[in-house]
């Protein structure tokens, strides 16, 4: 007799905070799913499991994946490296023993999970191995745009998605190159990236976010910012479309 068939993985895009901006089709993963995995700090539920509350049934099994390491730590150090590597093959290694024994497995990404998410880790793990189903979800980025109302760019602007933790040489090249931009990962990294971007000449224009979508969000222009370490859950935007209309209805 053959044996049982291996369970299926799914890479649930959560949406950036709002559980209304989750997809009908990631419900319809958490409903089909056996075991509900998650990505969380130390002390911590997670920002995804928050979201997704209102689908968790009572019988599902709860799967934590518990950071070793946090964004205070040098990610260039060897030491963060191979914690953080280790980190994912042992949660990979976890779900796969559910897989094996043929429960589905639904793992939960803020976001996208292929857009910055650590489902990715997982996900170049398992899917050689099994089953494997990526749901895409709500970017950060999106969501932020959308809560302020920011067009970002159209026709043949260019978007440039950047990580705040570049060097600030390489921040103010790659935003002298682009159009727009979404820089991500803002933390303490914001008084490198409003220099940067006064050094192009474009402060002015630039938005900052903060937990977009959330109930605590906020949205101002980054000149009004006071200058403080950003959340994690924050990121500036830089508007393209330079002939944009001015309001004017006539």
């Amino acid at each position: 007799m053959a044996g049982k068939p291996p369970g299926k993985v799914f890479g649930v895009g959560t949406g950036p905070g709002d559980p209304d901006l989750l997809t009908l089709k990631a419900v319809k993963a958490l409903n089909g799913a056996d075991v509900l995995a998650f990505f969380a700090k130390r002390g911590a539920r997670g920002n995804g499991r928050t979201i997704v509350e209102a689908h968790v049934r009572a019988d599902i099994l709860e799967l934590p994946l518990v950071y070793p390491v946090t964004v205070e730590e040098d990610k260039e150090s060897d030491s963060y490296k191979r914690a953080i590597d280790g980190f994912f093959d042992e949660s990979a290694a976890r779900i796969a023993l559910h897989l094996q024994a043929g429960r589905n497995v639904a793992v939960l990404s803020e976001g996208d999970p292929l857009f910055y998410g650590s489902y990715m880790h997982l996900h170049l793990r398992l899917a050689p191995h099994f089953p494997a189903e990526v749901i895409p979800g709500v970017t950060a980025m999106s969501g932020c745009w959308s809560l302020a109302g920011l067009p970002l760019v159209q026709g043949d602007d260019i978007l440039s998605v950047l990580p705040g933790t570049l060097a600030e040489e390489v921040l103010v090249t790659r935003l002298a190159g682009t159009d727009g931009a979404v820089i991500m990962k803002v933390g303490r990294n914001l008084p490198k990236i409003r220099r940067a971007l006064e050094a192009v000449g474009k402060l002015d224009g630039a938005i900052y976010v903060e937990r977009g979508t959330m109930p605590t969000g906020a949205v101002m222009p980054l000149g009004d910012h006071d200058g403080s370490p950003a959340p994690y859950f924050s990121l500036v935007l830089v508007p393209g479309w330079k002939g944009r209309p001015q309001g004017s209805l006539a």
